[in-house]
């Protein structure tokens, strides 16, 4: 009965083990790496009422960290959410935002 190795197992060969170009043992993810940790300064705040839900902001987030989520608002039936455990407050969500409805707060301040 042969035990499949982990991923940290196959990760231990030796350079002369190791096959010419990467490889990959297991589809990787960011998912489980939370890259909001290495924000600096500041993150974004979606105005949901400024929101026009035009999904620029989804589109341009290099992280994946803004979401479109199944939440009605108003006369919206989504609404768009920032993962705060992988953005990294580059800002570009907000200097791509067509009606400004994302400000970059300090880090320290409370988001709803």
């Amino acid at each position: 009965m042969s035990k499949e190795k982990s991923l940290a197992e196959k990760m231990k060969l030796p350079w002369k083990k190791m096959p010419i170009a990467g490889i990959m043992f297991e589809p990787g993810s960011t998912v489980e790496y939370r890259t909001g940790e290495w924000r600096i300064e500041k993150k974004p705040a979606i105005n949901q009422d400024k929101c026009i839900r035009c999904f620029i902001c989804w589109i341009v987030c290099p992280d994946v960290s803004i979401t479109r989520q199944p939440k009605p608002y108003k006369n919206y039936t989504e609404s768009v959410e920032v993962d705060y455990y992988h953005c990294k407050g580059c800002g570009i969500c907000a200097a791509e935002c067509p009606v400004d409805a994302i400000e970059m707060v300090e880090e320290s301040k409370v988001v709803p």
